[in-house]
């Protein structure tokens, strides 16, 4: 299997036009279809993309049966979860491509056949399949086509699930007649579901042919020749160093050559064979494990289905090489020994990277502030509430600025600090639940520290000139994040009205959260390192407000601060009390009005122009006539309309989940309009793992309307004819009970039970491509409600 990556790389052009229309003609009939020899490529995977991939794509695939590769479906399934929030130990990684690459070895590991393995005839290619039989399951015991599922469809994430084996699917049938697959959606069509039947009872072969263009064997090439060494740079100890940095900060994004087609990625691995040979991938959990005396950096093609949940995309360039040298390669600094692969160590980027100029990191990071963002919400996780519930529904990002004429000062102070900067990788998976008390004096040491450093290398207030601008021109100046119960969104500029919260975020900062939440996580690693990777972040959480606190005039701080942590019992609150570091220096900013927050960010975002991002004119119109550019009449007045429903509040959206897509129907299909409504739920805090509940205020909710589409998991579809947007309006608003939910649902939304919903989801994934056809990819319904 080794040899799969050989001259190889799949480019799935059917798949994707197929994608919106994967059914097919209602005249052909399942005995045609028979006839037919089926083709994987061509018939089968875009059925799996567009219908099984829509839940089994990440590592939150229930029974770990992913299907967005071939891969995937001959590795089967197990009944050992990933996510386990009370293990007490590590367990081994189980990631395709990586962890195993042959059939045997995943049954050694536990997953067991979907697909028949044994003695190949067309009767026993069904007989012994789990795919067919729940086909079958679920033809046979179809689901209502109105209304509310049955109560035996349980969706909550953290149900058990049965994951039966073919030895236990006869009980299961009989013990959970309705629980064929899809589950909790309607059925295929009848074609679709003769075409995979067909393929199964014809021995499932694969057909896949892999091939990379000249262009992209070039690229390859010459950025290899890179990250190892073969430029006039050499392999220098400067090189090396710098290689294996941006190698720990890209290695689990989407990297995309500019100018190349939409569809094709790669992956920054660590091979033991070099350029030109079959990548033989370290199976490493971090990037910042012993790769052994002799490695590569290779680039391997991505052939699974682009799923939206973990894809964000980094560019890579011509410009963006010349970037990269200008910062690490041709900066002036010296590199006398490079670090070890310790873990104490290696998992401290202080402690490794301490000899490359701070500043070149911090721009780095800078450049691209939404792809690392992305990072800590799409990264290696898919699903993470538990991390997640440490931030809050909105909250608006802006970075200080570097000062490349304290470099050598700030190296420096990060390697004189880097053990008040380490984080709980350091400790391996042994570390205990306690193990924060340690990591909290170390935060306030290293504050204290900062505080004094600051003083005397930056004295004087902070104004709208210490945040970074952009350079003038990027758009990765301002930051918003959305979060969405246990998943996230990150976007550029800042939307929706003015949040609770804001971050203010440096480089120790954002280094520090990076190597948290994506470098150093393992979600394969134990309770307590899951647990304290938690609480480490309420520390980063906490100074990000801090520095906020900054900008605003002291009389308001404790009062701004206080109300991001109400309901805390007075025992702990020293925990979450804001340090009084600079209390006593105001900024040098000119208020006008006693909206402190709302008018800093209006400053900022006045003053920064170009690199602000596009102005949100649904969410925060102050003036009539807020028509976005180049759009059309229609769009204007549907977005008159968006902006009422974008002032509802509390009980007037207490129907609405956490992300919808509302798709306004015009006369012609093709020019539906796409809006997110996103659901800010207020909480009196964000400072527990547990109990969010108890700690809601529902009555302050506030809902975010966005043209176009945010959010990897959407938990409801609707669909409104424009002219009857102002009754869709009306009637959310006086929707409270459960007699008023299940007739506002049923009028407007696309219900599970719907027979439509699967054309809905075609309709929306065809329309995020063509709005954003590099970032875009299939979205995930498995948090799609049962409303």
């Amino acid at each position: 299997m080794i040899s799969f990556y050989r001259f190889l790389f799949f480019i799935p052009l059917l798949s994707l036009l197929l994608m919106a229309n994967v059914g097919f003609a209602d005249d052909i009939s399942p005995a045609a279809i028979e006839q037919k020899q089926q083709s994987y490529v061509k018939d089968i995977k875009p059925i799996l993309d567009n219908r099984c991939v829509a839940c089994h794509g990440c590592y939150d695939s229930p029974c770990q049966l992913k299907l967005t590769a071939f891969e995937g479906l001959e590795r089967g399934a197990t009944k050992h979860p990933i996510y386990d929030y009370e293990r007490l130990k590590a367990v081994e990684p189980t990631r395709l491509f990586i962890d195993e690459t042959t059939t045997t070895g995943w049954r050694n590991k536990e997953f067991f056949p979907v697909i028949n393995e044994q003695n190949r005839t067309p009767e026993n290619n069904i007989n012994n399949s789990l795919i067919a039989r729940l086909l079958q399951l679920k033809r046979s015991h179809p689901l209502p086509v109105s209304g509310k599922l049955p109560a035996d469809i349980k969706l909550d994430l953290d149900r058990t699930l049965q994951c039966p084996n073919l030895d236990e699917f006869d009980g299961y049938q009989k013990k959970h007649p309705l629980w064929g697959m899809p589950y909790g959606l309607p059925t295929l069509s009848q074609e679709q579901e003769a075409t995979l039947i067909t393929w199964l009872k014809q021995g499932a072969k694969n057909d896949t042919q892999f091939a990379l263009s000249l262009a992209a064997t070039v690229e390859i090439k010459k950025w290899e020749d890179f990250f190892n060494g073969k430029y006039p740079e050499r392999k220098s100890l400067k090189q090396q160093l710098t290689a294996r940095y941006i190698y720990e900060h890209l290695f689990i994004g989407d990297l995309h050559f500019t100018g190349h087609p939409n569809n094709e990625f790669y992956k920054l691995v660590r091979s033991k064979t070099p350029s030109g040979q079959p990548i033989d991938e370290l199976k490493s959990v971090r990037p910042f494990d012993d790769p052994g005396a002799t490695f590569y950096y290779r680039l391997r093609p991505i052939t699974s289905t682009i799923v939206d949940k973990d894809h964000f995309v980094y560019q890579l360039s011509n410009s963006k090489m010349q970037r990269l040298r200008q910062l690490f390669l041709q900066a002036d600094y010296k590199v006398t020994e490079l670090p070890s692969y310790l873990q104490e160590a290696a998992a401290n980027p202080f402690k490794t990277f301490a000899q490359l100029p701070a500043t070149s990191r911090y721009q780095f990071l800078l450049d691209d502030a939404q792809y690392f963002f992305s990072g800590f919400i799409k990264g290696p996780v898919c699903r993470g509430q538990a991390a997640l519930n440490v931030i809050r529904d909105q909250f608006w990002v802006a970075f200080l600025k570097p000062h490349p004429e304290l470099n050598q000062q700030a190296t420096r102070f990060l390697a004189d600090n880097h053990h008040t900067l380490r984080m709980p990788a350091s400790d391996g998976e042994n570390i205990g639940f306690l193990e924060w008390r340690e990591f909290n004096g170390l935060q306030q040491t290293y504050l204290k520290n900062k505080e004094t450093f600051t003083r005397n290398q930056l004295p004087g207030s902070v104004n709208l000139d210490s945040l970074w601008d952009g350079d003038g021109q990027n758009e990765n100046a301002l930051l918003t994040v959305f979060r969405h119960d246990d998943n996230a969104t990150v976007v550029k500029g800042l939307l929706g009205k003015p949040p609770l919260t804001a971050w203010v975020v440096d480089y120790p900062l954002f280094e520090r959260i990076h190597y948290l939440l994506v470098a150093g996580y393992n979600v394969y690693g134990s309770a307590g390192h899951q647990v304290t990777t938690r609480l480490y972040m309420d520390f980063l959480r906490m100074e990000a407000e801090n520095n906020f606190l900054r900008f605003i005039p002291i009389k308001q701080r404790k009062i701004l601060h206080d109300s991001w942590y109400e309901g805390i019992d007075l025992k702990i609150y020293n925990f979450f009390e804001t340090p009084t570091f600079s209390s006593e220096t105001e900024p040098a900013i000119t208020y006008q009005s006693s909206d402190y927050k709302q008018e800093f960010f209006s400053q900022l975002q006045q003053k920064i122009a170009n690199a602000g991002g596009n102005a949100d004119l649904i969410n925060h119109c102050r003036q009539a006539g807020c028509n976005r550019p180049n759009t059309s009449p229609e769009q204007q007045q549907t977005d008159e309309m968006m902006r009422q429903l974008a002032n509802l509040t509390g009980d007037q959206i207490a129907a609405l989940p956490e992300v919808s897509f509302l798709r306004v129907l015009t006369s012609n299909p093709e020019n539906d309009l796409v809006y997110t409504l996103i659901r800010n739920r207020k909480l009196l805090n964000v400072s527990f793992i547990f109990a969010e509940n108890l700690r809601r205020e529902p009555e302050k909710d506030t809902l975010t309307v966005v043209p176009g589409f945010i959010g990897s998991y959407p938990n409801q579809f609707f669909a409104v004819p424009k002219q009857q947007l102002a009754t869709f309006i009306e009637h959310l608003q006086h929707t409270q009970t459960d007699a008023e939910l299940n007739l506002f649902f049923g009028q407007y939304a696309i219900r599970r039970t719907n027979p439509n919903i699967w054309q809905t989801y075609d309709w929306f994934n065809k329309k995020y491509r063509q709005q954003n056809p590099e970032s875009a990819g299939l979205f995930d319904i498995s948090r799609y409600q049962n409303l």
